[in-house]
């Protein structure tokens, strides 16, 4: 690994420590309703919103009505963005005359982007009209993100208030997420963005004839802004099939960084958030300090495997450049790995580099980051309130070394918060085994991978774990477009949402309606070095244990066979 990648790493993570307490902040007042006096010109905007759309900004929600404001917010979303893509045909804005997309698809494509998945079975340039791209999968991309948000505050005000009966008002955090947060980064986003060459236009595709005399249809569209987007909300799906791995999505270095930045900025400012709300700003600096921890040690894992090159070749091969299989000589091999896991880390599976292509053990990185429960920091909202599941195992367990009833934050953690943890776990790991067992044993998912033994194995294993942890990255390798990954994948990405959101807003409940008890001697501190060892410890080896057995099917026993000799 060359001393410039190191120094791009360290360049990403300390600016993302810079920015954590200012933008941390900054979300706490917005979703407080108190945004600070240089974005008060959006509250008419705010108001009439809330008009519009008959919301009472006073009236706040117990935890299942909460819960179901976004099962019915996420309903409408599936299908308003099925019929987008069933009806593309005959609405305005397909300057490339795209067909309406196959049922299946379509429904695998609305689930995934209403659930912040963003997997894609398709070529976004050879499938989506401009209007699908901009008022559908654009637009989700906003409220995917901001639901994500919401919840995460949802809960964290369960964790804080004291014998309150409500954690707040689904529509208008969502409101308050999308119009202060993600609406004003996005478009400063965008200028960047399509200032570094980034297309943004409404024409159709553009036919141009190469030096060598070939004909060629270059797709162009509304780039720059589904792109800033994109990243800033942890989606990552794109616009062209080859992602930001394409000069269209990631033309320059500085778009590369700057595209990183915005997956992992806003997450670990949530961080912040959660100690400012909580009143005690360390304990958002323990959560930030095991997120980052977890982040930087798989991202030199995989920079490193990356830059060290495939032992195979020949002694004569020049690999001064690393493993560049599947990867932009503009970015560099040790650059793919670590994009490879903060876009995995994160939620947003986005890619500029082939993961299929990775060597062995550098590619279940952005897989185990995904089965951690993508808390490493995880996607916009989803990241905080995963950790914060993770908490609360940690302290259950500690409890049980002293002998005492375990508590956070004041409060005390009782059996009805552990079965709601445990099913978070247990949903997490029903949402990607099961499926991989399934797939792994039939003729329609053994259909599906390219590559034969353990390679293969890891291209299931890889597609149920993006799409149950509502990643969207995925080992390329693997044919999805079929009914049965279409399908059993719609089912994976709903499991990974809504087997995790609902059992979380419980806990927020249940929480909430509690009183602060004072401490005693027995009880162990949450905001110190020590519990963040603890969490982390946690967090490896409940991760491990469920997942191990799976990894050492696919991408540990294929390392080993590589370092014998023997490929797939």
């Amino acid at each position: 690994m060359q001393p410039q990648d190191l120094i791009f790493a360290a360049s990403l993570f300390g600016a993302v420590l810079l920015v954590t307490p200012f933008l941390g902040r900054y979300i706490a007042d917005i979703m407080a309703g108190k945004p600070p006096r240089f974005m008060r010109w959006l509250q008419p905007v705010e108001r009439f919103l809330f008009r519009v759309g008959g919301i009472d900004p006073e009236h706040e929600q117990d935890w299942r009505h909460y819960a179901l404001s976004a099962l019915v917010f996420t309903v409408f979303s599936i299908v308003a963005l099925y019929a987008l893509q069933r009806l593309q045909p005959v609405l305005p804005f397909n300057p490339a005359n795209q067909t309406s997309v196959a049922p299946d698809l379509a429904l695998n494509t609305a689930v995934s982007f209403t659930t912040n998945t963003n997997w894609q079975n398709y070529s976004g340039e050879t499938t989506m009209s401009n209007l699908t791209q901009m008022l559908g999968l654009t637009v989700q991309n906003f409220l995917s993100a901001s639901f994500g948000l919401v919840i995460a505050i949802a809960l964290v005000r369960g964790l804080v208030r004291r014998g309150a009966a409500t954690i707040g008002n689904f529509w208008v955090d969502i409101v308050r997420g999308t119009l202060y947060l993600l609406l004003p980064l996005s478009v400063i986003l965008a200028i960047v963005f399509i200032w570094q060459g980034m297309p943004q236009t409404l024409n159709g595709p553009v036919d141009a004839t190469t030096l060598q005399g070939v004909h060629q249809t270059i797709a162009i569209g509304p780039i720059g802004s589904q792109e800033a987007i994109k990243q800033l909300g942890n989606n990552g799906g794109g616009f062209l099939n080859a992602n930001a791995a394409h000069p269209f999505e990631n033309p320059t270095p500085i778009t590369n960084w700057l595209s990183m930045f915005a997956e992992i900025a806003i997450p670990f400012s949530l961080t912040y958030t959660f100690g400012r709300m909580a009143g005690d700003q360390r304990q958002g600096w323990v959560i930030w300090g095991v997120m980052m921890f977890v982040l930087v040690s798989g991202a030199l894992v995989a920079m490193s495997f990356e830059a060290g090159g495939n032992p195979l070749l020949p002694a004569g091969v020049n690999q001064a450049l690393g493993n560049m299989t599947g990867k932009e000589t503009r970015f560099g091999a040790a650059a793919g790995g670590l994009y490879a896991a903060v876009t995995t880390g994160t939620s947003t599976g986005a890619v500029n580099a082939m993961h299929d292509s990775f060597m062995p053990l550098a590619g279940m990185v952005p897989m185990f980051l995904i089965q951690l429960g993508e808390i490493t920091p995880g996607g916009i909202g989803a990241g905080l309130y995963g950790i914060l599941v993770f908490a609360i195992l940690s302290v259950f367990i500690a409890g049980l070394m002293v002998g005492r009833t375990p508590e956070y934050l004041g409060k005390k953690v009782e059996g009805f918060e552990m079965k709601m943890s445990m099913l978070v776990v247990l949903f997490l790991a029903i949402g990607i085994l099961v499926p991989t067992a399934i797939a792994s044993v039939t003729q329609a998912g053994q259909a599906g991978p390219l590559n034969p033994g353990p390679h293969g194995f890891s291209e299931i294993l890889y597609a149920f774990t993006s799409q149950t942890g509502n990643n969207g990255s995925a080992f390329a390798g693997l044919t999805g477009n079929t009914v049965f990954y279409n399908v059993f994948g719609a089912i994976s990405m709903l499991v990974g949402r809504f087997g995790m959101i609902f059992p979380i807003l419980a806990i927020a409940g249940s929480m909430a309606a509690k009183t602060r008890v004072a401490p005693s001697l027995g009880t162990m501190p949450t905001n110190g070095p020590l519990f963040g060892v603890l969490l982390l410890g946690v967090i490896i080896i409940v991760g491990a244990l469920t997942f191990f057995p799976a990894l050492a099917l696919g991408p540990i026993v294929e390392q080993l066979l590589l370092n014998a000799g023997k490929v797939f």
